[in-house]
């Protein structure tokens, strides 16, 4: 019990000093642009009392990256200056939760946003889609508050899981049952890998589908264009669109394998790959953030209004 108190002595690698510098900087790059989002939607909601849905969705998806940078951020700081201190099982308990309901909000409403553009934008002759359309910003509140609660749920059972690990721990006094403790917590481990790569598949798979669906429907478009002699602006809109909606797609694939190797990687120190996969997930929410920006106009003008006024202030002094 000696070894888990908690050292105030810090011992860092090396590589444990490349690796924060990296997150460091990916995470408070990541924090702004999000930060920027949310500051935008919440002045324009000010202004207008109200907000579209798209606006609704990314208002909440910038406000879930913020706290999924910040708690990534805060464990791997301790992780890596002070990992003695994630032996304190209050402290481990309390940042897996935060981590795990922050990064599956993060999930879920991103696989909303997806949904919602293929809603809004494809277009398909079947009923029951042309329903959905008609009731998609009805359903879009629904969606979010199921959405967090969802990952409220999976924050909670990561929680319980850390609560069985730890009176597993204290059980375990007598070197007899050390084969039956090994097994106990070989099964809370798989059920807790079990559960989260069941939730990352089930939210890359709403997005996979939604992004098919509408690039099918973009394609589908684009060719009665080019048979009916349509204008060249129009197409190449639909051209642009089609290579947005599939940079997301591969932008999304490339994330729910680093999401699976990290699971794999979940033991593994210092090695080359457990960083390359935490500086892409450290990198993604400020990447693809910063994508949805430039793809809506009127975050596009605040960005490039403040980047103009920025420039000013330098060009003056």
């Amino acid at each position: 019990m000696e070894a888990c108190h908690p050292s105030r002595q810090s011992n860092v690698t090396s590589y444990g000093a490349i690796a924060l510098a990296i997150i460091t900087l990916e995470v408070f790059a990541g924090m702004w642009i999000n930060a920027f989002m949310v500051c935008v939607l919440c002045i324009a909601r000010i202004k207008k009392k109200t907000l579209n849905s798209n606006e609704k969705i990314l208002l909440l998806l910038g406000c879930s990256r913020i706290c999924l940078l910040c708690f990534a951020w805060v464990y791997q700081f301790i992780s890596i200056i002070y990992p003695k201190y994630l032996c304190v099982y209050s402290t481990l308990k309390l940042l897996a939760s935060f981590t795990n309901f922050s990064n599956y909000s993060n999930l879920w409403v991103s696989a909303c946003l997806c949904g919602f553009y293929c809603i809004k934008i494809a277009n398909f002759r079947n009923s029951f889609f042309i329903y959905l359309k008609g009731k998609v910003d009805r359903m879009v509140p629904w969606l979010l508050l199921g959405s967090e609660i969802l990952a409220f749920a999976m924050g909670i059972v990561v929680y319980d899981l850390m609560e069985t690990l730890q009176s597993s721990n204290l059980t375990s006094t007598s070197q007899e049952n050390f084969w039956e403790e090994g097994i106990t917590m070989d099964k809370h481990l798989f059920s807790s890998f079990f559960l989260t790569g069941f939730g990352y598949a089930a939210s890359f798979l709403a997005v996979f589908f939604s992004a098919v669906f509408l690039l099918f429907s973009l394609w589908t478009h684009k060719r009665t264009m080019q048979t009916s002699s349509m204008k060249d602006l129009s197409m190449d809109a639909h051209i642009r669109a089609m290579k947005s909606v599939l940079s997301f797609l591969v932008m999304y694939s490339i994330n729910f394998a680093c999401l699976l190797w990290k699971i794999i990687y979940a033991t593994k120190k210092e090695n080359i790959m457990t960083l390359l996969i935490y500086i892409y997930l450290c990198a993604f929410p400020g990447v693809h953030s910063l994508i949805l920006i430039f793809s809506n106009p009127k975050l596009e003008k605040a960005m490039l209004k403040m980047f103009s006024c920025v420039k000013c202030e330098f060009v003056m002094k």
